[in-house]
């Protein structure tokens, strides 16, 4: 008989276990599953998804459990019932862990088949281990720690230095709404947002120990990607939170999903080998991340639900770090208990958060709508055809890849704005398409200002009081007569005998003025109701010239008194709507009542008044400067000229081109976006206007020019530019004058300095045109995003930034007539003046309470210019001279002067220039004789300096950017060429001048400008030898004063060839420029100044080498030539007359060490050793006479040059060593005393390796450290450095170990790389070192090894010892006047080796 059996209230209510007979005469027991809605079990998604376990109170969703808990119950029934069956090996029981029996299969079929989907989410709450729970909890886990307040000392000592008082707290806010159930409706998540090593990861593991059992992981760039159909599987278990460690969020292709998970929307979830299903989940996320999140769309709504928190970026030491995070695990419940009581104090604290960092770093609709907030705020609305003329040109100028177009523009604007109309009718009545209203600032950042009236001015409100009334006393002798009750004179004037003095005037009465220029303007403006404004007639009233003033009867109108200098019969009684002029001629009165007035005395005026005949007064005047274009433009925008827009847009264009076409020198194209905008708000000539403000000329051809009073005072001047900080720090030339600071200065402050001759460094290019727009009214906020683009790397960004009349706000610019560039930083070290590293990032805001910091680098960088103009006098005389030659000022850059010297003021000479193809052969060309084919000329004889003609080079060949020749690669800067080796008396030979030369022998510049050039060039020789009477007839006698003030001792010679010197060098650097310039031929793309001089020299170096001799270096315009005889100088000189240019004899080397093409020692010849071998003494060894010279970094340190060569004193600057970085900023690591964290940075390198690596074999990892995660390895090894800011240039020296020095590192894109030069020591600042009196910690073995790879480099090619040593070089036999090296083991021709 077959028993089936369920006991109540004790067994699963989906389970019956049964018997029945089977083979064998046994019995089996085995599981019945009954088709029903359960409440011990849970199916979802067609699968099993949990069982009650009645032992544990929980859930479990683990489906082993549940077949251990079926399997228990079939346990029990055997147990019962074995009574009944004495003889056990009769009973046989059908467990399902036993697969062979078929009940698991039975098992899996129903729950996949058999049951529909029936389930309650589980662990939706948490369940703390003091926490009772039933089945109707629906708790499948519970915490190991209770909820209770206690200590959380650890923590707090963590978090603390880890994040700032307000970051913290939105962590702990997260974490509390998790605690207290929030989370679940609160649609919020969470990014810790930061450097690799700044605590992200320490949080994260800490919210993962609060909520273990109740987190997951996931990957945000799998959430937001559209092809990740299992994305949410991680989701399965429902957390309450979601974690994602270390991502990049920047990457994410689309946020929808992530937006509907972080709403707790109901979403479709696909596990693998599962079917679909749908779930709300109810999980918080928090993210780790380096990158910003990518919001791709103002309504995503990731924009009202992401909490950014960024990090202090403080650290703490490996000890203590480890040991916080330990005793963090003992402190889970108290931690929670104190988030959860965060929380609770403000629930709400988050509802309206916005992350401006994130969306400024991810989304250019929203850069776009922050910088045309002004204008969005000041009109509170925009139609649809203005904003989108406006993106236009913003992703113009901002180059942006991927712009929105019109239809998704339209609707991403909506979220800006709280209304959008398809039609809108605008206060004047105008009915406008597609109209936005109601900005939302809030969207954006509450803190940013409206842009300042760019031409507003500062001024103060009229003082109305009650007092004594100056008008009663002035014309206290004027008839006088009370108003009847209509308002009206009582009497005709002619019976009037009363007098103003006798009457009450605070009584309504009339005055007959005397005075006929006396006038008052009325002011009578109402409000937007029509009634009369007491303010807006006081802000108006307050805007003229200061003078008396009185309120009208009604105490809302203001009347302003004047005596106008002119004929007041020709003024218009109408200033503009609601002001009127009123004036007092024949038989009219002034009505008045006095009730307030102000103390000031009337005040005469003769302009700015409207005449007859004219509808509004405008001073076309203005036009002549930059400002007063500016002003008159913003005029217009504001209507004050005409009320409609057409006329105003047709205005502005006139101004514009009146502008452009007076050659007035202005740059106006900041203004563009405001002018567009208005135009395109016209309600029926908005395409006119569009493209009318299309074809404005909002910039001069040409910059502003310059007026400078030379009488005023110099001042130099720096400014500091943050988001919240504009400071100008300045001081009066002289040492004893203060540094002076504006914090924040008002335009009128600015407009003051303007007064003075400013001088600043590289002010020209960056300080000018942020104070240019400071005097504009710019906000700080606008200074700042000015600043970014003043210094970005695009160069059409910075140049569209700056303004045409700001370059020459200055008197002068250091870094711009300096002849050596450099930054400043540099020539602080250099000259020994205090160098200063601020170490503040730029693009934050600083704490006011570092404001004195700020302004005391400020103050140093101020100091040091003056310090560097000083030391560069030289460099200024020659500006001047400059300067005066070409009619300019010495604020011109040298550029600017060279090109007025040579051509004037045409603009265009191109048209006359000459260019040829050096490499154009003929039948006709003329090759002298003693010559191979490749000395040749055409024969065209334009210089009497070129007896054979322009020289030929057959075979010369130009070719994607590489000039070939002879079988070389001929340098298209000029020829370099080496044959390393040690060689004695050895010559140089220099060719005087020599692109200058070319240009003149080539004609470059056609006739009239070249013999201008040629002018220049002759005149710096001639200068060199005192040739005043020649020098006179140059540059049409400009020079002429100059000769005078050098005879008169006031001027020196060499400081006039310096100036032009300068010029000469300049015209070379302009030919060859890449940006175009007078200068500059298109057809010049091989450079033929250059290559001339280059070709001419590899014709040289064969003829020298076909003549017996070697030839060592070449070096652009010199060549060296070891054991040369003067009958070989003397062939180089007429070999290079042919060509048109002059060899110099410059020096002769006794010896000389030739490492490679750029670097070389060697020891000059005495004076008397060159008499006796040439009969003359070149100019170097007269100067340098048997002393050393070295050309190149390996020997020029002055350790080394000293110590092998010079035999100098050792002094503490030899030992400094100037370092600096193009890119990036270095950083001392004091690491010293820290843990060796290299086992950490080698596992992390090789993993991130191995992640990039995906094709290749993997490296070899650490099985010690394959528990610790990327981040984690990434905190470890922040906790062994400790990074100290130095700047891009620094002053160092090496120091010995444990003497406090730290590894020297520059910092890029968050790595840090050796200095070059630094590894293997250790550095300290020289300035601390010096101060302290610490030399005795220089780690000379630094230098020793700089010595010791010297003198390996000289032993490469000889012997060393010789070569430093006083033994004489011997020179080989010469046989036919050649040298013979046979005695030395080479061939004739081969390189020297002593």
């Amino acid at each position: 008989m077959i028993k089936e059996r369920r006991r109540k209230n004790e067994m699963l209510d989906f389970l019956m276990i049964s018997m029945r007979p089977a083979k064998n005469g046994k019995v089996e027991i085995y599981p019945k599953f009954i088709a029903k809605k359960s409440s011990d079990l849970m199916i979802r998604g067609g699968g099993f998804y949990a069982i009650w376990d009645e032992e544990r109170g929980l859930w479990a969703t683990d489906e082993y459990e549940a077949v251990c808990i079926i399997d228990k119950e079939l346990e029990r029934y055997f147990k019962k019932y074995k009574p009944e069956h004495k003889d056990i090996n009769d009973v046989r029981v059908l467990y399902l862990w036993d697969t062979e029996n078929g009940m698991i299969d039975k098992w899996h079929n129903y729950c996949k088949k058999q049951l529909a989907d029936n389930y309650q989410m589980l662990d939706e709450k948490l369940v703390f281990s003091n926490d009772g729970v039933n089945k109707k909890d629906y708790a499948s886990k519970r915490l190991t720690y209770p909820l209770e307040m206690g200590n959380i000392s650890a923590y707090n000592e963590l978090m603390s230095t880890l994040y700032s008082l307000e970051e913290r707290q939105k962590i702990e806010w997260a974490i509390g709404s998790i605690v207290t159930g929030d989370s679940k409706k609160i649609q919020k998540f969470l990014v810790l947002y930061g450097s690799a090593g700044t605590g992200k990861s320490t949080v994260l593991n800490i919210i993962e120990q609060l909520f273990e059992g109740y987190s997951t992981t996931f990957e945000a760039k799998a959430i937001g990607s559209a092809n990740s159909v299992f994305a949410l599987e991680s989701f399965k278990t429902n957390p309450l939170v979601a974690i994602q460690h270390d991502g990049d969020l920047s990457k994410i292709e689309d946020n929808t999903r992530l937006n509907s998970l972080v709403s707790h929307e109901l979403m479709t979830v696909n596990e693998k080998f599962k079917s679909t299903y749908s779930n709300r989940f109810k999980c918080f996320l928090f993210m780790g991340t380096n990158k910003p999140v990518k919001i791709t769309d103002a309504k995503s709504g990731l924009i009202r639900r992401l909490i950014d928190v960024s990090p202090t970026g403080n650290k703490l030491n490996a000890s203590d770090y480890n040991r916080l995070v330990k005793q963090v695990s003992f402190e889970l419940g108290a931690i929670a208990y104190h988030c959860k009581e965060v929380y609770l104090s403000n629930p709400n604290a988050y509802d309206d958060y916005i992350p401006i960092s994130m969306m400024g770093a991810s989304n250019h609709f929203y850069n776009f709508v922050e910088e045309s907030f002004p204008i969005f705020k000041k009109d509170d609305g925009v139609t649809l055809r203005a904003a989108w003329e406006m993106y236009k040109t913003y992703c113009d100028e901002s180059k942006v890849a991927f712009m929105c177009n019109k239809m998704v523009f339209k609707e991403e604007l909506k979220n800006y704005f709280w209304e959008f109309e398809n039609r809108f009718t605008l206060n004047n009545g105008k009915r406008v398409r597609n109209y936005y209203k109601g900005f939302r600032t809030e969207k954006i950042d509450g803190m940013i200002e409206e842009k300042n009236d760019a031409n507003s001015e500062d001024f103060n409100l009229i003082d109305f009081k009650e007092q004594s009334s100056i008008f009663d006393k002035e014309y206290a002798s004027c008839a006088a007569q009370y108003a009847t009750s209509n308002g009206t004179p009582f009497k005709k004037w002619e019976k009037v005998t009363t007098k103003l003095s006798e009457i009450d005037t605070k009584i309504l009465h009339y005055v007959k003025v005397t005075n006929h220029h006396h006038i008052v303007a009325d002011f009578d403006l109402t409000d937007a109701n029509g009634n009369k404004s007491f303010e807006l007639n006081l802000k108006e009233a307050s805007k003229w010239p200061a003078t008396y003033a009185e309120l009208s009867k009604s105490g809302e109108g203001i009347h302003l008194h004047y005596i106008y200098d002119g004929d007041v019969s020709k003024l218009s009684r109408v200033y503009d709507d609601k002001i009127e002029i009123k004036v007092f001629t024949g038989n009219s009165s002034l009505r008045r009542k006095l009730t307030k007035c102000n103390n000031l005395p009337i005040t005469t005026i003769n302009s700015g008044l409207p005449l007859k005949g004219e509808t509004k007064m405008i001073n076309f005047d203005a036009v002549k400067s930059e400002k007063g274009l500016r002003t008159l433009i913003k005029r217009n925008l504001n209507k004050e000229i005409h009320p409609a827009t057409k006329p105003s847009i047709d205005f502005i264009y006139k101004i514009l081109e009146d502008a452009h076409d007076s050659n007035l020198r202005y740059d106006v194209t900041d203004m563009r976006n405001s002018v567009l905008a208005f135009g395109a708000s016209s309600t029926h000539q908005a395409e006119y206007c569009i493209k009318l403000v299309n074809n404005m000329k909002f910039k001069s051809e040409e910059p502003s020019e310059m007026v400078t009073n030379d009488k005023v005072d110099i001042v130099f001047y720096d400014v500091e530019v943050f988001p919240n900080l504009f400071l100008v720090n300045w001081k009066l030339q002289g040492p004893d004058n203060p540094v002076l600071r504006m914090i924040n200065p008002k335009p009128s402050e600015i407009e003051e300095l303007l007064k003075f001759r400013l001088i600043g460094f590289n002010n020209r290019g960056y300080d000018n045109h942020m104070l240019y727009a400071c005097l504009m009214g710019y906000t700080n906020e606008q200074l700042y995003r000015l600043s970014g683009r003043l210094i970005s790397k695009d160069r059409k960004i910075k140049m569209n930034a700056k303004f045409g009349e700001a370059y020459n706000l200055s008197y002068t610019d250091v870094y711009d007539f300096a002849a050596t560039k450099q930054s400043l930083k540099k020539w602080e070290i250099e000259l020994g003046i205090h160098h200063q590293e601020l170490g503040l990032p730029w693009d934050q805001p600083v704490d006011e309470s570092l404001w004195t910091k700020v302004a005391e680098y400020c103050d140093n960088d101020v100091l040091a210019t003056e310090a560097v103009f000083d030391h560069l006098k030289g460099d200024f005389l020659a500006r001047e001279i400059l300067a005066d030659l070409a009619g300019g000022t010495v604020n011109d850059t040298t550029n600017t002067l060279t090109t007025k010297i040579i051509f004037g003021n045409n603009k265009h000479p191109q048209d006359q220039f000459n260019y040829r193809d050096l490499g154009e052969v003929s039948n006709s060309d003329i090759i002298p004789s003693g010559f191979d084919d490749f000395t040749r000329f055409n024969g065209k004889s334009i210089s009497d300096d070129l007896p054979y003609g322009q020289p030929v080079f057959p075979g010369y060949e130009y070719s994607f950017g590489k000039s070939t020749y002879r079988g070389e690669i001929i340098g298209e800067g000029g020829r370099v060429y080496a044959e390393p080796g040690i060689y004695g008396n050895v010559p140089v030979l220099d060719i005087v001048s020599q692109h200058p030369h070319s240009i003149i022998m080539e004609k470059l510049f056609g006739d009239k400008y070249t013999d201008t050039f040629a002018g220049l060039v002759e005149g710096r020789v001639d200068i060199k030898h005192e040739a005043w009477e020649e020098l006179n007839n140059i540059l049409d006698g400009k020079l002429t004063p100059y000769i005078q003030l050098v005879l008169d001792g006031k001027l020196t010679s060499s400081d006039l060839a310096y100036a032009l010197k300068i010029a000469i060098n300049s015209v070379y650097g302009l030919t060859a420029a890449k940006f175009d310039n007078p200068f500059k031929d298109p057809r010049n793309a091989d450079n033929i100044v250059a290559k001339r001089g280059a070709l001419f020299m590899e014709n040289l170096k064969h003829e020298v080498q076909k003549r017996g001799f070697i030839v060592a270096h070449i070096k652009t315009d010199s060549i060296k030539i070891p054991d040369a005889t003067p009958e070989i100088i003397k062939f180089v000189m007429d070999y290079g007359k042919m060509y048109g240019y002059t060899f110099e004899h410059e020096a002769t080397y006794e010896r000389m060490c030739l490492v490679n093409d750029a670097v070389y020692i060697a020891k000059y010849k005495t004076a008397e050793e060159c008499k006796d071998m040439y009969n003359y003494i070149p100019e170097k060894n007269y100067k340098y006479s048997g002393k050393w010279s070295a050309t190149g970094a390996q020997f020029a340190v002055p350790y080394v040059f000293k110590k092998l060569f010079s035999k100098e004193d050792i002094t503490f600057n030899d030992m400094c060593e100037t370092k600096s970085v193009k890119e990036g900023v270095m950083y001392l690591d004091m690491d010293e005393t820290l843990s060796n964290v290299s086992i950490y940075e080698k596992e992390l390198d090789t993993r991130k390796w191995n992640e990039s690596h995906l094709d290749k074999k993997p490296r070899k990892l650490n099985p010690e450290l394959s528990g610790y995660s990327n981040a984690e390895l990434a905190e470890l090894i922040s906790s062994g450095h400790n990074y100290i800011f130095v700047g891009r240039v620094g002053c160092f020296v090496p120091v010995k170990p444990n003497c406090g020095g730290g590894v020297l590192y520059r910092k890029k894109d968050d790595k840090y790389y050796a200095v070059t030069g630094t590894k293997n020591y250790r550095w300290k600042e020289s300035e601390i070192i010096k101060e302290l009196g610490l030399e005795g910690d220089i780690d000379r073995s630094y230098y020793d090894h700089l010595v010791d790879e010297a003198i390996s480099a000289i032993s490469f090619w000889g012997d060393a010892e010789w070569f430093i040593s006083n033994d004489p070089y011997i020179s080989p036999e010469y046989k036919n006047g050649k040298p013979v090296y046979l005695d030395f083991g080479v061939n004739e021709g081969d390189t020297l080796n002593a």
